[in-house]
């Protein structure tokens, strides 16, 4: 006898050495990058009626996962602009003010 699935179930599992979690619920499945919340989503009734293959076809050539599977561009440090205005001095050793 089976269970009946009455509430999401969410398993993790590893692709091509990525992190991914899968969720089936009772009204499909949805496979989504860990830490993510948009992925790929596929009803039931669409896998039944035979649009699943559609779908897929189509979110292949549109490449929904594509900007998640690229590498982030590494950022490079920007320099801080200086600050404009009085210009900042400093008490010497004989305790005068002098400029910097």
């Amino acid at each position: 006898m089976t269970t009946p699935l009455e509430k999401t179930l969410k398993r993790a599992l590893t692709i091509n050495g990525r992190p991914y979690v899968l969720a089936i619920s009772p009204d499909g499945l949805k496979l989504t990058l860990k830490g993510r919340r948009n992925g790929f989503e596929l009803l039931w009734s669409d896998l039944v009626s035979g649009e699943a293959a559609l779908v897929t076809a189509l979110n292949a050539s549109v490449g929904q996962f594509a900007e998640s599977l690229a590498k982030p561009a590494e950022s490079t440090p920007t320099k801080r602009p200086r600050r404009q205005g009085k210009q900042a001095t400093r008490v010497g050793s004989a305790g005068k003010k002098r400029a910097k």
